[in-house]
């Protein structure tokens, strides 16, 4: 496959993956699809991984986990782990959420992450997400359900009624962030009985609603955009550009050494939950591969993740907002992400390991740090480094508009970065030589 390959395929993804929950079942339909099994984790689920077997997938809601073993016994390879997370900034739909206001009916919303809200208004929006309904044997059973269509809008205040507006314009998200769905249709509709006719026409029998997950997402399709293509524009770009870079990757990797992919959910909310980075998800399952959890921390010392987060490219109208030295360019490489207070993993150690896997690919690497007088963000490598005690490396691919509705990258810097993965995942054990003394 080559770049322009890889980015059909990438456009495609982003397309399906609407919500956290229908990029994980995306990415699990594609590894079944090579050959991989579904296998629960904990105590007992490393039973059937063999070395040189085939590949396993566990997926929990919106997160997943897939491993391809390798060749060797696991502790003296080691894991080479990639991770990212599926969730993006989003509205999401309260659990009473039918507002009748003036003559037309509105669904309320709660702002899920960090969005910036003004790039919302205007925007033709579908809904998306999971519905929890009674099963046919008294279970509760699980469906995703995707409208596609545009079914809602947040307009504009015109700017004669706000002649502010382009100069001071704040958002209050309780009272200006409803979208409108349509003119009321009475006391009789609810989203309850519109979720099960949609799924009806799925063709699930359903008789009521129990229960939903959902959320509003921008339904203008991802796209090549440039007078060249230099960049692609999309929804969810952070981070489903990683989680489709690290799939690439572990797809198209043969190699003998183990490794995994993580696609955490809840990163955009601190990571704090079941299938979330900080959650117990990931240890369970590597735990499982062991005969003995207490070789955990055997294994992790001969381990390594690399923690792929986009990173924000210096924006041409607004280069005052970087440091001079930092600022990456779209499709100028992959970004090797650091900082000294510790909200990105990387090391000088990890980094070197990128730089030399980068250089013997002939693939350029860019660094970003954030200007000293600015608060950072993070991403889940701090967070699995302190969980697991595994060496991290954070990494990104330079971005523009991070957390708005639509976001933009360069059409060759995720291609670069699967390059890169694929050389990670073959790199053979032991993954750093001894340390000099007092290194």
């Amino acid at each position: 496959m080559d770049c322009a390959g890889f980015n059909r395929g990438l456009l495609e993804f982003l397309q399906q993956a609407v919500t956290p929950f229908h990029a994980a079942e995306t990415m699990e339909s594609s590894l079944l699809a090579a050959g991989f099994s579904n296998v629960a984790p904990g105590p007992g689920s490393g039973r059937s991984v063999v070395p040189g077997g085939g590949g396993l997938v566990y997926r929990q809601g919106g997160s997943l986990i897939a491993l391809r073993p390798g060749r060797e016994g696991l502790l003296d390879s080691g894991l080479r782990m990639v991770g990212a997370h599926t969730d993006s900034p989003c509205l999401m739909v309260k659990p009473q959420p039918e507002i009748r206001n003036k003559s037309y009916l509105q669904l309320g919303v709660e702002v899920y992450g960090g969005a910036l809200l003004n790039p919302w208004f205007d925007r033709d929006l579908s809904l998306a997400g999971r519905v929890s309904y009674p099963g046919s044997d008294g279970q509760v059973a699980t469906a995703l359900v995707d409208f596609r269509d545009p079914v809602a809008v947040i307009p504009s205040l015109a700017i004669h009624l706000d002649r502010e507006a382009n100069r001071n314009r704040s958002v209050n998200a309780q009272t200006q962030m409803a979208p409108i769905l349509s003119l009321d249709p009475g006391e009789d509709w609810s989203l309850r009985s519109l979720l099960v006719d949609r799924l009806r026409e799925d063709g699930i029998a359903l008789g009521e609603v129990l229960d939903f997950e959902l959320c509003f997402y921008d339904s203008q399709p991802p796209a090549l955009v440039g007078l060249n293509n230099d960049f692609i524009a999309s929804a969810r770009l952070d981070n489903l550009l990683s989680c489709y870079i690290g799939l690439q990757a572990l797809l198209n990797t043969e190699g003998d050494e183990w490794c995994l992919l993580v696609c955490n959910d809840h990163e955009e909310v601190g990571s704090l939950s079941t299938s979330g980075a900080q959650g117990p998800m990931l240890r369970h399952f590597i735990q499982g591969l062991l005969p003995n959890a207490s070789d955990l921390p055997v294994l992790m010392q001969r381990s390594m993740m690399i923690s792929a987060d986009n990173a924000h490219g210096v924006h041409p109208n607004f280069a005052d907002k970087h440091d001079a030295q930092h600022g990456p360019m779209l499709n100028g490489g992959p970004v090797i992400k650091v900082n000294a207070s510790q909200r990105y993993a990387s090391s000088s150690e990890g980094a070197a390991l990128f730089r030399l896997l980068a250089r013997d690919l002939n693939e350029p690497v860019q660094t970003f740090a954030m200007r000293a007088d600015m608060a950072c963000g993070s991403t889940i490598g701090p967070i699995t480094a302190g969980e697991l005690g595994v060496t991290t490396l954070d990494i990104g691919v330079p971005t523009f508009a991070m957390h708005s509705i639509r976001e933009l990258a360069g059409a060759r810097d995720a291609w670069s970065l699967t390059q890169i993965l694929q050389a990670y995942y073959r790199r053979p054990a032991p993954l750093f030589q001894s340390s000099a003394p007092g290194a």
